[in-house]
């Protein structure tokens, strides 16, 4: 688990758990790691202003202000299992990880009766594929990342016919064609819009560099030709 992963996995194991107190040796061994890189990654979660307070003693810990948990949901067993399962096809989009956390936190915010209900239901669900069926490729959360935080990216993209580029590109919008996602953006090495396959993404990078504001109706109506012709053409 990289460093991102980790912290905002450590952010909603504290709200799940909240108001109870998680020790830094318990996060440790959770996410394999040293106590002190729990406690760097706790310090660093406090100075971007999650509101995680620590309790010192035998029996402190760490807790996320209960203000910022969720109250009690109403969500009956069947509608947190219908929930679930629309969410299960998330997985190889941009949202898969954020679907796995949304579902958890519905569960945990679930009364322990509803809660428990919601699980037996779910474990009499089955979901089966067909043998042939190709699972599709999940895509960088880094992707997803730069777009919500407006930050250039730095590609190394495989073209149709093997060619390995690297390429700086502000990232504008995800598109899903038949099955496969594609990130749309201006690609500063062409100094044009372009669709990049997110499955021939060899590696991709957050620059940190801001992206310049973009509309995305701009790239609309050029998505059908953007998606057809890719950087296979430039």
């Amino acid at each position: 688990m990289n460093r991102t992963d980790r912290l905002y996995a450590i952010v909603e194991e504290l709200r799940a758990s909240a108001p109870r107190h998680r020790s830094a040796r318990e996060l440790a061994q959770r996410y394999e790691v040293s106590v002190r890189t729990i406690e760097r990654d706790i310090g660093a979660l406090q100075q971007a202003g999650v509101p995680i307070y620590a309790d010192v003693g035998r029996r402190g810990g760490y807790a996320l202000d209960k203000t910022m948990t969720l109250p009690p949901l109403n969500f009956t067993p069947a509608e947190a299992v219908a929930v679930a399962v629309a969410l299960n096809q998330a997985n190889g989009t941009p949202f898969a990880r954020a679907s796995r956390s949304a579902v958890r936190k519905i569960v945990t915010a679930m009364s322990a009766r509803d809660a428990h209900a919601a699980r037996d239901l779910a474990s009499r669900v089955r979901i089966f594929e067909r043998e042939d069926a190709v699972d599709p490729p999940s895509v960088p959360s880094v992707i997803e990342e730069a777009i919500v935080a407006q930050r250039v990216l730095r590609l190394s993209y495989t073209d149709r016919n093997g060619v390995r580029t690297e390429r700086d590109v502000e990232p504008v919008l995800f598109v899903s064609d038949l099955g496969r996602w594609y990130l749309v953006g201006w690609c500063r090495l062409r100094d044009g819009a372009r669709a990049f396959r997110v499955d021939r993404v060899v590696s991709a990078a957050v620059t940190g560099e801001p992206a310049p504001a973009r509309s995305y109706e701009e790239f609309v109506p050029r998505i059908p030709d953007l998606v057809a012709r890719g950087p296979a053409l430039d």
